[in-house]
């Protein structure tokens, strides 16, 4: 009997050591994976944070001599510039893993007859750097972004 009682025992405890063990590692399971990279559109700050970028973005387009005869008809009306700077709000939080979604036309359609040059196209990309530069966005997150935003070109450049 005694022997009985000393086996079971003793297998009680293996037990209740195999079972906190088993407690300990799922409570620790969780800490030992990586944490979730986060998307670029959390790394820029957001969807406030790409709103304040566009808006100084639009501002330096609309100053830009180069370039602001292509926006000289959204800039007088407020009310389409607004749906203009809410549209590259969507399409930059879209394209960098945000929620919002861009409902505007495709590129090749909105800039259809435009006659946007290789040049004019180049001012437009230099006034974003300098707009995401003066919100002291890294380098990284600006070359990622920039690197979502260069396909667009083809459809965009016309000569």
């Amino acid at each position: 009997m005694r022997r009985i009682f000393i086996a079971l025992t003793i297998i009680l405890a293996i037990s209740q050591i195999s079972f906190d063990r088993a407690v300990a590692y799922s409570a620790n399971s969780g800490a030992d994976k990586p944490a979730k990279a986060k998307s670029l559109y959390e790394r820029l700050g957001g969807k406030k944070a790409i709103a304040a970028v566009v808006d100084e973005f639009v501002a330096r387009v609309a100053a830009d001599d180069r370039i602001n005869s292509f926006f000289a008809d959204t800039a007088s009306d407020a009310k389409r510039l607004a749906d203009f700077k809410q549209k590259l709000v969507d399409q930059i939080c879209q394209a960098t893993g945000g929620p919002c979604k861009y409902k505007g036309k495709d590129m090749k359609s909105a800039h259809a007859g435009m006659g946007v040059t290789e040049a004019a196209f180049g001012a437009l990309v230099e006034d974003l750097i300098a707009a995401l530069d003066k919100f002291k966005v890294p380098e990284a997150e600006k070359k990622e972004l920039l690197g979502l935003l260069a396909p667009m070109k083809g459809d965009i450049v016309e000569k």
